[in-house]
């Protein structure tokens, strides 16, 4: 694994920690959602090689 690819993951896990704590309510899913979309088109892009 390359080490941007794990610096994203952290990164994305670091926000969605961040969200649970700031955010409440409908936001806080729809930010989850979004943030879990953004890491699995990363895992996607870095399974095509790209």
């Amino acid at each position: 694994m390359s080490t941007k690819f794990i610096a994203a993951m952290i990164v994305y896990a670091v926000l969605a920690v961040v969200a649970a704590f700031w955010i409440e309510g409908t936001l806080r899913i729809a930010v989850w959602i979004l943030l879990g979309g953004l890491a699995l088109k990363t895992l996607i892009a870095k399974k095509a090689g790209w």
